[in-house]
């Protein structure tokens, strides 16, 4: 028997014992003295954890010198490999906690192949086994971080480890439910991110930031029509885990098996804190895995804090504006804050967050004030319905360069009762035309905005309000549709027509594709030519008070432009489409039988 000390960086990193063709691999590197800013740290920055199956974990470790008791374990697991990692740790070791930064396999030091998302579950558990089991340790871990790190935490919890006593998930990736694809449909700007992780064993920026590089890419894919499966040939770079996941294209075994599904959320009794925003793209995997935890643990003790936030202000602190919304002065909080408050309430008895009143904590924006709920349905007190007529509404919007409602810049109408005769709104679209003029593309970047963009498709409004509202929450309906083809994906975004007769975007759209919107798991084509319900519920949510004179408007279209996967209609899978498929129009016909409901509190 023989022992082999290997030094890395300086440091003796592992100390290998071998015994025959037997190998183990334990964790070592001496802690070194590190000073900041007056204050004494001991840190270790290259250690490796060796996981289950014989994979290593790149770890750092940060301690308050003069702390000599055993402490609990603020531990950040994440794929985006950062220099500055360290003053992660140093943030929670000022707090008064051992911070721990650890990295996806493959990433940092780890000598592994870097794969995102499908080890996390196992490996964070042995993450969290090791940090239990060291003398610095008191036997418990919380868990922080947002994005791919939100989701990280939920995996984590998938098979909970007796020393994970909380986590803080923000903006959270739901794999399979919110990323790459959401109701079914996949944005182009997943197609980066692979290259972005995974090339190299920090980030690879230089690539990832090149939005001539995509931009480019995604417009000549969109003119030439190929098969999305094929985009990294037309690029000319091998991406081979988009390939992987462009193979599941359903929320099937490949996607559950990376987190917490169905029953899993039952035993999942550790209290939660969840933020995000309205305008946050990560807001449907957040709220994924908060309604699956209530649903199967009806004694879930998990808070929400949701606002006026982005993706990246939601998970620290909060840009002051939005698209040219200055938030309420109320919204201006600092996550990071809220955050380690919590840690203290949960590790240390300290009072809860004064923020935290219910579980449900919103911000209702152009009132500067916070809503607090018990539930998600308590936020409100009435369901307003409105079904979508098929006659101009009378009320005319200025429009910019598109050619939305038929050429007419008067909105159709929403109308409170069931239509008596069945009529609908025909549309066509021809995939097969490529020009810039054709694409039904009617995004903004801007939360209030002077025009309207419609895109050729329709937009539908509401009667005026006799008195201000709160509208808080999700919509949610039914399309009654009958199309030509077996599929189709839509689209939907939700502005408030302000009294003076701006367009406030209250939160992201919605996107769908129709043969996933009763189950994501299996796909279930539509007979063509058949009238069909086409449910929408996994919605984005918000809150705002809308004041008398206000209405709501839906601007409604189907998906054709460059920046999303085309869905032919073919009823093959959709990565396998080409323009070849698109000889025939789709043609739609949207029933005034399909109804929308608006969730608000009077």
């Amino acid at each position: 028997m023989k022992t082999i000390p290997i030094y890395i960086m300086g440091f003796l990193m592992l100390t290998i014992t071998s015994i025959g063709s037997c190998q183990t691999t334990e964790s070592f590197q001496k802690p070194r003295t590190v000073e900041k800013e007056g204050k004494q740290y001991l840190v270790q920055d290259s250690v490796l954890i060796t996981t289950r199956d014989g994979a290593k974990i790149a770890t750092i470790i940060v301690r308050d010198k003069n702390i000599k008791t055993p402490q609990t374990a603020i531990l950040f697991h994440t794929v985006y490999t950062r220099k500055t990692d360290i003053n992660r740790a140093i943030k929670a070791a000022n707090n008064g906690y051992v911070g721990v930064v650890s990295y996806t396999r493959g990433k940092g030091l780890s000598p592994d192949e870097i794969i995102p998302y499908e080890h996390e579950s196992n490996d964070v558990y042995d993450v969290i086994d090791w940090i239990s089991k060291q003398s610095w340790n008191n036997g418990e871990v919380g868990m922080y971080g947002g994005s791919y790190v939100g989701f990280v935490q939920w995996a984590a919890a998938k098979k909970l480890h007796p020393a994970l006593k909380t986590i803080v998930p923000s903006a959270t990736a739901a794999p399979g439910i919110a990323e790459p694809m959401e109701n079914g449909v996949i944005p182009h700007f997943f197609y980066p991110w692979p290259h972005y992780v995974s090339t190299n064993k920090y980030l690879n920026n230089e690539l990832y930031n090149d939005g001539k590089r995509w931009g480019n890419l995604y417009q000549e894919q969109y003119e030439k029509g190929t098969a999305y499966r094929s985009m990294d040939s037309l690029d000319g770079l091998d991406n081979p885990i988009f390939r992987k996941w462009l193979d599941h294209p359903t929320y099937d075994a490949y996607w559950q098996n990376m987190m917490p599904y169905k029953e899993d959320f039952a035993q999942i009794d550790i209290p939660v804190l969840t933020t995000t925003g309205y305008y946050d793209g990560g807001q449907i995997g957040a709220m994924h895995y908060l309604k699956e935890h209530y649903k199967y643990n009806k004694n879930a003790e998990n808070y929400l804090v949701i606002g006026p936030y982005t993706h990246f202000g939601s998970q620290s602190i909060p840009d002051k504006e939005v698209g040219g919304y200055a938030i309420d002065e109320v919204a201006q909080i600092n996550i990071t804050n809220l955050i380690f408050d919590w840690f203290d309430y949960i590790f240390k008895e300290a009072p809860k967050p004064e923020l935290l009143k219910d579980k449900i904590n919103y911000q209702i924006m152009s009132a500067n004030t916070w809503g607090h709920a018990s539930s998600i349905n308590n936020m409100s007190n009435h369901t307003l319905k409105y079904y979508f007529n098929n006659k101009p509404s009378g009320v005319v919007f200025k429009s910019t360069f598109d050619s939305g409602n038929n050429g007419s810049n008067q909105h159709f109408s929403f109308t409170e009762g069931k239509p008596e005769v069945l009529e609908y709104l025909e549309q066509e679209v021809d995939f097969s035309d490529r020009a810039p003029e054709a694409q039904h593309n009617y995004f903004t970047p801007f939360t209030i905005n002077e025009t309207l963009t419609v895109g050729n498709g329709f937009s539908f409004i509401t009667p005026a309000f006799e008195e201000d509202v709160e509208l808080n929450g999700s919509f949610f309906g039914e399309l009654k549709i009958a199309i030509n083809k077996k599929d189709m994906d839509c689209s939907m975004l939700l502005y408030e027509q302000t009294p003076e007769g701006k367009y406030f975007k209250l939160t992201l759209r919605y996107v769908g594709r129709a043969s996933h919107a009763k189950n994501i798991e299996t796909r279930h084509l539509l007979k063509p030519n058949e009238i069909t319900s086409f449910p929408f519920t996994n919605v984005r949510m918000t809150s705002k008070k809308l004041r008398k004179g206000s209405r709501l408007v839906i601007v409604l279209n189907v998906n054709k432009h460059a920046y999303e996967q085309l869905n032919y209609g073919t009823g093959k899978d959709v990565s396998d489409e080409t323009i070849a498929d698109a000889k025939e129009p789709l043609i739609v016909k949207w029933y005034n039988d399909s109804f929308i409901k608006f969730p608000i509190k009077k």
